[in-house]
Parts: C-alpha cells; sequence; structure tokens
C-alpha cells in the first residue's frame, strides 16, 4: 500500500428506528406547548402592566407618558423594584445576567419565581431587554425537573433541548429558528444517527410552541416593506458595505460591555445597581426618545412603517442609544435577552444607510444592518440570517444576507463575545 492512497472512507451514520423516535412525540408536544404558554403568559402580564404605567398612570397625573421626566421616573422606579427582586427572592432571580446566554444550565425551581417576576417588572418599566434568556431559562428549569421527575431514565440533555427548541419556536413564532439554533449547537457535539433522527423531537416542540402562540398570541414579525426585486450590482454592494458597518457598531458595544458592567460590580449591591442603571437608562431614553425604550419589536415596526420619517442622524442617534442601553441594561442587573434589542439597533442603523443614500432600499438597509448587529452581539450565524431574512419576507434578499454575512463574519469570529465569565472577563 503506498502512502498516497487514499484514506477509508468513513461510515456512513445510521438511521435510528421509527420505533425509538416515537415515544419521544407526546413529551415534545407537551413541553413545547407549555414552553409557548409560559412565554404568551409573561408577556401578556408584562403588556398589561406596560399599559398601567406608560398609559393610565401618567394620564391620571396628567403627565406625558413618554416625557423625558416620567421617562427617567419610570426607569429608575423599575430598578428600584427589580432591585428588591433580586436582593430578596430566593435564588437572587438567577446568576448575573451578564454571564448567562440563550442557552445554560438547567437552574434549580426555587429561582424562577423571582425571575419571572424581575422579567415582567423589566419588560413594563422600560428596559432594552428582551424576554428570550429568562424566558429559556424558566422553561429549560421546569423541563429538567419535570423529566428527571417523570421519566428518570430519559437523558436530561432531551429536555434542556426540548425546552430551549419550544421556547425558540414560540419566540419566533416558527419552528425554523429552533431547528437552526439545536443544529448549530449540534455541530460541536457528537450525536448518533443521522441529523434529522436528532432534530425530530426538538423540531416537534418547538412547532407545537409556534403553533400555539400563533393561536393565543398572533405574533407577526414581517414589518410588510416593500418587497425587493431583482438585486443588482449596487444591492450587493450595499448589503457588505452596511452589515459589516453594522458590525463593527456592535463590536464597539461588546468591547464596552466589561469595562461597563465592572463599572456596576463596583456598586457591589443590587438595590444600589439597579436603581442607578435605571437612571441611567432613563436618561439615555431622554436623549434617544422613547423609541429606545423597552425590547424594540413593536418600536422596528414603528420605524419601518415610515422610513422616511427620520433623518439619517436620527435614525444612527437611536442605533447607538439602543446599543448604549443595552449594554447598561445586561451590565447593571436586569433580568432579560440581547437579540430583541440587537434588531432595534440593526434595523436603525440600516435605515439610516436608506436616508443617507435614498437609493438603497430600505428593506435591505434594515436586514443588512439586523444582520451585522446580530452576528456581532449573539455569534449566532443562523439566528442572525434567519432574522434578518424573516423581517422582510422577500425571498431575493437571502442570498445577499449570505453573501454580506462573509465579511461581517470574518469582522466578528475569534473577537469577545457579549457575555462574561464568572470574574468578569470576556468570553471568546
Amino acid at each position: 500500500m503506498t502512502d498516497d492512497a487514499a484514506p477509508p472512507r468513513p461510515a456512513l451514520a445510521r438511521a435510528t428506528p421509527a420505533r425509538t423516535l416515537l415515544p419521544l412525540f407526546l413529551p415534545s408536544v407537551v413541553v413545547g406547548a407549555v414552553s409557548a404558554l409560559l412565554y404568551v403568559g409573561v408577556s401578556k402580564l408584562a403588556d398589561q402592566l406596560k399599559d398601567v404605567l406608560w398609559t393610565d398612570l401618567p394620564d391620571a397625573l396628567g403627565i406625558g407618558g413618554y416625557s423625558s421626566l416620567w421617562m427617567i421616573v419610570m426607569l429608575t422606579t423599575t430598578g428600584i423594584l427589580v432591585g428588591l427582586v433580586v436582593w430578596k427572592a430566593p435564588g437572587h432571580a438567577g446568576p448575573d445576567p451578564a454571564t448567562v446566554g440563550i442557552q445554560g444550565e438547567p437552574m434549580a425551581p426555587f429561582i424562577l419565581p423571582g425571575l419571572l417576576v424581575a422579567t415582567a417588572l423589566m419588560l413594563a418599566g422600560g428596559p432594552s431587554l428582551g424576554p428570550e434568556n429568562p424566558i429559556i431559562a424558566t422553561n429549560v428549569a421546569l423541563a429538567f425537573w419535570a423529566g428527571r421527575r417523570f421519566a428518570p431514565t430519559a437523558p436530561g440533555a432531551l429536555w434542556v433541548m426540548l425546552a430551549e427548541a419550544g421556547t425558540i419556536g414560540a419566540l419566533f413564532g416558527t419552528p425554523v429558528a429552533a431547528a437552526l439554533v439545536i443544529s448549530e449547537a449540534l455541530a460541536g457535539r457528537q450525536i448518533k444517527g443521522l441529523l434529522w433522527d436528532n432534530l425530530f423531537a426538538p423540531l416537534t416542540a418547538a412547532a407545537v410552541g409556534s403553533i400555539t402562540t400563533s393561536l393565543i398570541g398572533h405574533p407577526s414579525f414581517d414589518l410588510d416593506l416593500p418587497p425587493l426585486g431583482d438585486p443588482g450590482w449596487a444591492d450587493v454592494l450595499s448589503a457588505l458595505v452596511i452589515a459589516s458597518a453594522a458590525a463593527v457598531l456592535g463590536m464597539a458595544a461588546v468591547y464596552v460591555f466589561p469595562y461597563v458592567h465592572k463599572v456596576f460590580t463596583r456598586l457591589r449591591h443590587p438595590m444600589v445597581m439597579l436603581p442607578v442603571g435605571g437612571l441611567v437608562l432613563g436618561l439615555l431614553g431622554c436623549l434617544g426618545g422613547s423609541l429606545t425604550l423597552f425590547k424594540g419589536l413593536d418600536e422596528v415596526a414603528e420605524i419601518a412603517r415610515h422610513p422616511d420619517d427620520y433623518s439619517a442622524g436620527r435614525y444612527v442617534l437611536m442605533a447607538v442609544v439602543k446599543l448604549a442601553a443595552l449594554v447598561v441594561a445586561t451590565s447593571c442587573g436586569f433580568r432579560g435577552g440581547r437579540i430583541f434589542p440587537a434588531v432595534f439597533a440593526g434595523a436603525s442603523f440600516g435605515l439610516c444607510a436608506h436616508a443617507l443614500v435614498p437609493s438603497v432600499p430600505a428593506s435591505l438597509g434594515l436586514a443588512a444592518g439586523v444582520l451585522g448587529v446580530l452576528l456581532a452581539t449573539t455569534r449566532q450565524g443562523w439566528v442572525s440570517l434567519f432574522t434578518a431574512a424573516v423581517l422582510v419576507s422577500s425571498p431575493t434578499i437571502i442570498a445577499l444576507l449570505c453573501i454580506a454575512s462573509l465579511p461581517a463574519w470574518l469582522l466578528v469570529t475569534g473577537r469577545p463575545q457579549m457575555q462574561l465569565r464568572d470574574d468578569g472577563s470576556s468570553v471568546r
């Protein structure tokens, strides 16, 4: 046998029998439905509380609901209330949010009530964070606890994967997002059988979570922007430039993140960290305007509905303020996720490009901006591509985003992430 002989071909993965997959169907359905119900329940409660805090109460007091004074008062008060929960609740409403991402280890069940209360208060009070991290963490903890109790022979990782998939399907209103996230996670693991066999149970949970949310909450990511026609060379260049520039903007927030976190950590006590953080967020709200408050999805729909109503300078200001608010909210201890606020920052940045160069379609600018900022702040390539594409709902744009993701990814890969270790150093 010569040295240049071809290496042996790897053995093909054996498919998993249907009789092995079928028993996973019912648990997947249950986990997906419960995950969606918890997400919808917390979101609706937060929305009702938001109406009281930002409409009914200021109207009763004769104060403008989104006046500078009310933004400062409300966000500082939210910091005080969440600080009380973090201080007094069992388990302190979970770990430092700066140290956790979408995926993590299951928490003990006694931590979850405090985490959910802190999340609902945050969503209603105006900090620039989304519900994804705490809702996924809660559903993972519940599924893991129930699975170990009622099906102790099943691997614990199964329940974690089902809960993550079901919640992501509910959050995005489609199982495709969950399938992409799980596929990306499985890529780094040694798996048995075909990829689709491994996706059978989580995809079932994601589909049920998505359908449940659609039936109850009627979510929609489509911004109803004008569809993009056949792309030209100018569109390719625009996508490349906007996505790369947005990635650089997102990385600026990533690099600042550990320093801001260190400043708030020195305040030590949650009853100092969170009220001070709320005050800073109120001041940022005064600077950026009411559109830079809250998780950002409704606000993205607002600026997309009227893309020509704001100047390029206004869009840049909103993008920078939103990213600053995201960094502050996470650093001072508010419980929440980073995807939805990053979407608003990217959308604002992309619409700035449209305002500067009107020949750049608003849909292309928005999608490319979202792609770049999400790549920088999440390092979730599939989620970034999917989110940017689904906001525009144009088949033409997918190829442009895939091309634009390549240089943007080179700018962010191997660099610090928007997540810290327990010692405060950046995760790479």
